[in-house]
């Protein structure tokens, strides 16, 4: 399947194959050497321009390849692919043997019958503690109709059973309270450390919430855009909104709104420093157990957006 052209609704829908965090990022080191690696941490930064983002571990033996290139490929992996998720998982191995390959720009690798892949730019890197930060404008993407990988199959179920046999009793602080509140709890902290980057652009949480939202949402009718705002808890005020369209963050053509190129890079910042923060707080539990977590919240939130 060729490349598709960067489409707003065709790109939404190639970012959807990405149910729980099985990608492989792929690049060429500086001696023409084809270097890949399997990443959880893909995330997308904004519609327009078509950003995304994916971090790697700062003592990982590929990472003066990904500091020093200039295209990286993100593949989201499909269900037949397991074998290949452990494989680039693997230090050491002969990765890319016997694997039939596309090239891309400055020839990197592109691994075939994937979910999706997307080609990037290489445009930022972010510090983020013990990781480093990618960001990389796409320039073609394909959106192949395959079911997208699952941590071992989706078996939640059966990793959460391994988990509970196997992990240590930890405080019962926690133990009795709800969902609901254990999720607005992690929420309330990754934000809280938020807080000093965005008090450094002098942005409230509410104008934070409104960047990402028109980042999600690309160029939109102004009215639509206010209105999915109210839905949520941190609605901006309107002399909020004004006053990112006086400071430059978003503009206005046509009664329709969107980040300006200010706006997109502000967003871009404070999403890959949040992403960061929730990579750290993550990596505290089992691989295994995370991957659980974000099928068991995926579903959830199906369930509940269910009228």
């Amino acid at each position: 399947m060729t490349a598709t052209p960067i489409d707003g609704f065709e790109f939404r829908k190639a970012l959807g194959s990405f149910t729980t965090g099985v990608t492989v990022v792929t690049t060429r080191n500086a001696d023409g050497q084809d270097v890949g690696l399997t990443a959880n941490s893909f995330s997308s930064v904004s519609l327009d321009p078509p950003l995304v983002l994916w971090s790697l571990g700062k003592n990982a033996l590929s990472m003066p390849a990904f500091q020093s290139a200039d295209y990286f490929a993100v593949h989201i992996l499909a269900e037949s692919q397991q074998e290949l998720s452990n494989t680039f998982a693997t230090r050491g191995l002969d990765k890319f043997s016997n694997l039939s390959l596309d090239r891309g720009p400055a020839e990197i690798p592109l691994i075939t019958n994937c979910a999706a892949r997307f080609i990037c730019k290489a445009t930022y890197q972010y510090d983020g503690g013990d990781h480093t930060i990618f960001v990389g404008e796409v320039i073609e993407f394909s959106h192949f109709e395959q079911r997208p990988l699952l941590f071992h199959g989706g078996q939640y179920g059966q990793l959460l059973k391994e988990y509970k046999e196997h992990s240590q009793p930890r405080s019962n602080e926690f133990a009795d309270q709800s969902l609901g509140y254990l999720l607005r709890y992690c929420s309330h902290m990754l934000l809280r450390k938020l807080k000093p980057e965005l008090i450094k652009s002098n942005l409230s949480i509410s104008q934070y919430y409104f960047l990402a939202l028109l980042a999600k949402l690309g160029h939109c009718e102004f009215s639509f855009a206010t209105d999915v705002a109210m839905q949520g808890e941190n609605t901006p005020t309107d002399k909020e909104i004004d006053d990112l369209f006086e400071r430059g963050y978003i503009s206005i053509t046509e009664n329709r709104v969107g980040l300006s190129a200010k706006g997109s890079k502000t967003h871009m910042q404070l999403v890959a420093f949040y992403t960061a923060e929730e990579s750290s707080a993550l990596n505290s539990i089992d691989y295994k157990l995370r991957q659980s977590l974000h099928i068991a919240l995926t579903n959830i939130a199906e369930t509940l957006s269910v009228p």
